[in-house]
């Protein structure tokens, strides 16, 4: 599929946005690495494009502890892909998340 042909306008303000976006989600995770921030809240908002995005292992090393190993050791043991994001969670991977995190 083609992209769609922008202005120079147009394309500076898409990539703006997108800029804004990823500095929401930083955020997000720093929020969440300084205890500001639980992974039940951060779960209850999933539904929110800049919570949704979020893939789970970003979310799951955000919290201190946790690095690259044990992150993807805890989504093998709840059983969620490795390329999920928050959004596509369902109620078990998510109850299961918050007890192990929280």
């Amino acid at each position: 599929m083609a992209l769609p042909q922008m202005t120079e306008e147009q394309r500076a303000a898409a990539l703006e946005k997108a800029k804004e976006t990823r500095r929401k989600r930083a955020k997000v995770r720093e929020d969440i690495k300084a205890g500001k921030l639980t992974a039940k809240k951060a779960l209850a908002k999933r539904d929110d494009p800049i919570y949704g995005k979020i893939k789970v292992s970003q979310f799951i090393e955000s919290f201190p502890g946790y690095g690259k190993a044990k992150a993807e050791k805890l989504m093998a043991e709840i059983g969620i892909a490795e390329g999920r994001r928050l959004s596509g969670l369902g109620e078990k991977q998510v109850t299961a998340l918050i007890e192990a995190l929280d």
